[in-house]
């Protein structure tokens, strides 16, 4: 079994945001939707997702530093006892261990494999699907209805509530009950307007030539309707201009927002008359001098 701090690429002792902002960089790398046909990208997406969500458990990461590999056949009792210890403190007249109210019975329990036997408890049906939204639908959250089988083949339909800021890599965790876990993969489709970086927007804006030298106002789009947009004076083909807090919400922290950054891109005037040509060929001579 593959060490999960290795596949997430972070040290054992990293803290919560290194192994999320770890995790969230390799799962847009590998996610089935950006890399299709790719066995190798869908077999890695699959690796750190687990690997993440044993390490975004506190409960599950504390099990697994003390238990490895074997963390999930541990049934509660890590925190008062350590594996490998167990053999001088262990009575063998089946009376209680030094270590409170746990009998011979419970340690063979928490480490069966240690002594010839196995019992692994019961895991809950988890169920893995992909969702793709749109930059909109990510911006506002959004309710979807997926299909799910249940116990006996049949399948049911629920809905399910998608939170603002997700990103491509997002992974979404749902408990509809039956002991069932429904992991739900988020893809973020492209959008024809707007780039997305993180939690900040691009957005290239074509102005007239005239506006990028003398500077003037536009209007631009964002994802909540129009704005007033100040360009200063010689503005450059490429400069961005910043619109503070137009870009997407952060994710569980809806109230915090990214920027939106407008690109400006100055458009050579066509068709120019005569007098136009006179003024540009006398704003030549002026500048050459």
């Amino acid at each position: 079994m593959k060490n999960f701090y290795e596949v997430i690429g972070v040290p054992k002792n990293a803290t919560d945001p290194e192994i999320r902002q770890k995790y969230r960089k390799l799962a847009r790398k590998y996610h089935p939707d950006l890399n299709p046909g790719d066995k190798h990208a869908e077999t890695k997406f699959k690796e750190i997702t687990e690997a993440y969500e044993v390490l975004s458990d506190p409960k599950n990461r504390k099990k697994y530093n003390l238990y490895g590999e074997n963390w999930d056949q541990v049934n509660g009792i890590g925190s008062r006892y350590q594996r490998g210890s167990h053999y001088s403190h262990f009575r063998q007249d089946n009376q209680e261990s030094n270590y409170g109210n746990f009998t011979q019975s419970d340690l063979f329990d928490g480490f069966g494999d240690l002594f010839g036997r196995h019992r692994r408890p019961s895991r809950s049906r988890r169920i893995e699907t992909a969702i793709k939204v749109g930059l909109e639908e990510a911006y506002s959250g959004t309710n979807k209805r997926i299909t799910i089988n249940s116990e006996g083949g049949k399948s049911r339909q629920i809905e399910v509530t998608i939170p603002p800021g997700v990103n491509t890599g997002s992974v979404i965790r749902i408990s509809p009950g039956g002991g069932q876990q429904i992991i739900l993969n988020i893809s973020v489709t492209p959008h024809k307007r707007f780039v997305r970086k993180d939690d900040d927007l691009i957005t290239k804006v074509e102005i007239p030539l005239e506006d990028a030298i003398l500077g003037g106002e536009i209007n631009v789009t964002t994802l909540t309707g129009e704005v007033l947009l100040k360009v200063p004076a010689e503005s450059q083909n490429g400069q961005r201009i910043r619109l503070a807090g137009q870009g997407m919400p952060k994710l569980n922290h809806k109230d915090i927002k990214g920027h939106l950054y407008v690109e400006i891109r100055p458009v050579l005037p066509k068709n120019l008359t005569e007098q136009q040509r006179d003024l540009v060929i006398k704003l030549k001579d002026l500048r050459s001098k």
